[in-house]
């Protein structure tokens, strides 16, 4: 009987968890680009991932009171997400309306390793959604589940991992129809789109 409500709890954190992820943001847009391109997949499904994991487990663990005793520092990471999410928007945008300014597609240099891992640190950590989601209202949930909240963690872990996973390297799929430069410009006008929008809705909270 406990095992079963233990597992049922999990469950239903690996369904919150993934009602929560499987949106089209900054982040997934970015992990889908690498798996498009084949590019350091593993390394940005890995980060996304254990990011994702520890600030499961914080949230479980109570962080989110500390995240709302201390509103600057949310407004801080709210400003500097907004700026970068900008930046990268401008940079898709010049790219789909000038490819040739900025190589893109199947056929561009691969970007360095530091420089992807960078970039995804910057996608992860730089959106305070991550906090208001992860830690603050998936913790909230977590700890409404009785004796179980780190099932329910454990759960809701188990659901962006698998979310990434699918998401980087599930986007191979899709390679017949990236093949065309062209698509590759929709995409980055795609991206450019996604970034502005989320950017807005960062800044403006």
């Amino acid at each position: 009987m406990l095992v079963s409500a233990a597992v049922t709890t999990a469950v239903t954190g690996l369904v919150f968890s993934l009602s929560l992820i499987v949106v089209i943001g900054a982040q997934n847009t970015f992990v889908l680009q690498q798996g498009l391109r084949r590019e350091h997949v593993l390394t940005v499904v890995v980060i996304c991932a254990v990011s994702d994991v520890v600030l499961i487990g914080a949230g479980v663990a109570g962080a989110g009171l500390l995240l709302e005793d201390r509103a600057w520092l949310i407004q801080l990471v709210r400003i500097g997400g907004a700026a970068f999410l900008f930046g990268y928007g401008l940079l898709a945008a010049r790219r789909a309306m000038r490819p040739n300014a900025l190589r893109t597609g199947p056929d561009a240099p691969a970007s360095s390793r530091t420089a992807v891992v960078g970039t995804c640190l910057a996608f992860t950590w730089l959106n305070p959604g991550v906090y208001l989601d992860t830690v603050i209202l998936l913790g909230s949930v977590a700890n409404t589940q009785s004796a179980y909240p780190w099932w329910f963690g454990v759960g809701a872990a188990l659901g962006s991992v698998v979310w990434f996973l699918a998401l980087g390297f599930g986007a191979r799929l899709l390679a017949p129809v990236f093949s065309r430069p062209t698509a590759w410009r929709f995409l980055d006008a795609f991206i450019a789109v996604v970034m502005v929008a989320v950017g807005l809705r960062v800044l403006l909270g």
